[in-house]
């Protein structure tokens, strides 16, 4: 059992409403108090389970207003069975909690608003029942700094959209790039995880990643020995530099149908029976609750991500798919798809590093688009970062959705070239589209590559050459503020079969390189592109005009001259070798003055393969 912290207690009398006899109860604030820091408070309501007549996640809402001083933050709760189901796999309960991340040190005031009607939960306005005691009960706690340090997210604080193609950490202030994986798209099939079927035999144990499970994810742990896995798995991606991993979490009648939140109404035999025949696609109207969810199985969710958090991840939650998006309320915003983005932030929205993805390869209705992102803006009190995946060879339908009006913050582009030869232009449209309308968008690559290849393995392409030119910097000289990569379905360890993030291992150490480069070297933030200051047409420059250029010199090219203003200014000329990385080097010339076109000499050796400049004001 996971051990957490018992910071607070307090017990009062609760009256649960007609017919209902009030017994004596306890209000438990658990978590360590600090800056950052994941804060539950867990509440005894009424006495409940997910088949409840009553609808337990539908007829009740519980919020609870954080406060401190003019600062606040209304945070929705969940119904928790007893407040241990990812250790009980229990059902049934009278666990009612809410999760709060304080970005604030100090006093912290909280008060409670419990509520029963029909459908209160996806109503604007929270006008119903109050329920015993629990509604408009209050407190306060202290929270003091931060003790984490390194890759830990809590030592950074928030990841947050600020109005720039680029996301801040809110307490170091650095901003954010990041790398990291798209694939599989099924990373929650994972067989420790309580009913999740086998449709297809897709489901995961992860194995290949046992050897890297660490002591350190003790804690994390459930019901003995499951989760390790895929524990060892996520450490495994931390321990080579990556920061972020993406998942589905609603995948029925997709590719591969073994990810949901909610319940089955049938057995997981008969669900797979059924779902291993591609043809039958109307799984979600014949076989789940639509408004009930899997409490322990969310709960088990809840410690993979946590455990992430303290491995610095970002987690991508990718909410449905294109053979998805049309299921909930026959793909409009109605009762089903409210209450099941209410349950994903109330459950995990309080995580630091993350963004919501409204669909991959989303085909609903620009409108349909638009009211969701805007549902999502309402009732997310972090104001995570949101996103579009944009489908392949048709992104230019979602140029209505850029500009102040729009509640999403960037896109998630796909794209379809086998050699990611596409990747920078369309990051550059989409940084101009989105910087023209007036809201720059943060825009990352979250499916370069085409369908049948992308990614290939180690074995495969030891040399990953072109996606790292094309796919790696092709983005990020482009603005984009990070890669994702998809694993194609044609290789081994694809997007629904892969279990072992070394198929990539060589790679993996090429976007490391990248990643040091820019966030030890390069103030990436402050500089945009501007491919017009080289001479040639192949190489791309992101500059900070008079003060930093980064030129990418692709390979063949060799060299190329770049347009520095006519001042007299003194510059230095430093090389980066992307393939192996290491320390920047001089080349053939060790410094430029200011006086427009400018010879950039070059490289120290291997001047036929690609290479990056850095030309920076001495």
């Amino acid at each position: 059992m996971r051990n957490f912290i018992l910071l607070f207690v307090f017990s009062c009398l609760h009256a649960y409403g007609k017919g209902q006899s009030s017994s004596p109860t306890t209000v438990n604030i658990q978590g360590e108090l600090k800056i950052w820091h994941k804060v539950s408070l867990l509440f005894d309501g009424p006495q409940t389970s997910e088949l409840q007549d009553d609808n337990p996640f539908l007829n009740y809402r519980l919020d609870v207003i954080f406060s401190q001083g003019e600062h606040s933050y209304t945070v929705p709760g969940f119904y928790a069975a007893d407040g241990n189901a990812a250790e009980s796999g229990e059902s049934t309960g009278n666990k009612w909690m809410v999760r709060f991340t304080p970005d604030r040190v100090g006093e912290w005031k909280y008060k409670v608003s419990f509520k029963r009607g029909e459908n209160i939960a996806v109503k604007t306005k929270a006008n119903g029942e109050g329920v015993g005691d629990v509604d408009g009960a209050s407190g306060a706690f202290h929270v003091t700094e931060t003790d984490k340090t390194g890759r830990d997210n809590r030592a950074k604080g928030r990841l947050n959209y600020v109005n720039k193609p680029y996301l801040q950490f809110e307490e170091s202030g650095d901003y954010f790039i990041k790398l990291g994986v798209d694939a599989p798209e099924n990373l929650l099939a994972y067989s420790d995880f309580d009913a999740t079927p086998n449709v297809f035999d897709l489901r995961k144990d992860w194995n290949p990643h046992s050897k890297d499970y660490k002591d350190d994810a003790q804690s994390y742990v459930w019901q003995g020995k499951r989760g390790m896995n895929l524990l060892g798995a996520i450490h495994y991606l931390a321990s080579q530099g990556l920061n972020a991993f993406s998942f589905l979490t609603f995948n029925v009648d997709g590719d591969d149908r073994n990810v949901f939140p909610h319940l089955l109404m049938v057995s997981e035999r008969e669900y797979k029976e059924y779902a291993d025949v591609k043809k039958n696609k109307n799984a979600w109207n014949s076989m789940f609750y639509k408004t009930r969810f899997d409490v322990s199985k969310l709960d088990q969710w809840e410690r993979v991500f946590d455990y992430a958090e303290t491995q610095g991840m970002f987690l991508h939650f990718k909410t449905q798919e294109t053979e998805t998006d049309h299921l909930m309320d026959g793909g409009v915003l109605g009762v089903e798809a409210k209450l099941y983005y209410r349950e994903l932030i109330a459950r995990f929205g309080h995580h630091l590093a993350m963004n919501w993805n409204l669909g991959e390869e989303n085909t609903q209705t620009i409108e349909e688009v638009r009211k969701t992102a805007k549902y999502i803006q309402q009732i997310d009190p972090y104001q995570h970062h949101r996103v579009i995946h944009t489908y392949p060879n048709q992104d230019d339908r979602y140029k209505e959705l850029v500009g102040k009006q729009s509640a999403l913050t960037g896109a998630s582009l796909q794209l379809t070239d086998r050699y990611f030869r596409d990747v920078h232009d369309r990051v550059l449209k989409w940084r101009s589209r989105s910087d023209s309308a007036g809201k720059p968008w943060a825009i990352a690559v979250d499916e370069p590559g085409n369908a049948k290849y992308a990614l290939l393995t180690d074995e495969e392409n030891p040399g990953h050459d072109s996606a790292r030119v094309h796919g790696l910097w092709g983005a990020l000289m482009g603005g984009a503020y990070g890669v994702e990569w998809y694993f194609g379905y044609a290789s081994p360890h694809s997007d629904l079969t892969c279990q072992d993030f070394r198929s990539r291992d060589l790679f993996w150490d090429q976007n490391r390189r990248a990643l040091e480069f820019f966030e030890n070297e390069i103030p990436f933030w402050e500089m945009e592109s501007a491919n017009e200051l080289t001479k040639d047409s192949r190489s791309w420059c992101l500059a900070r005009e008079g003060q930093i250029y980064v030129v990418f010199i692709p390979p063949g090219l060799r060299t190329t001259l770049l347009n520095v203003p006519r001042s007299g200014k003194k510059y230095s000329v430093q090389w980066f070798n992307p393939r192996d990385g290491g320390t920047m080097v001089k080349g053939s010339i060790r410094g430029v003055e200011g006086d427009g076109f400018v010879e950039l000499g070059m490289p120290p050796f291997d001047e036929e393969k690609d290479w990056v400049v850095v030309v920076r004001r001495r």
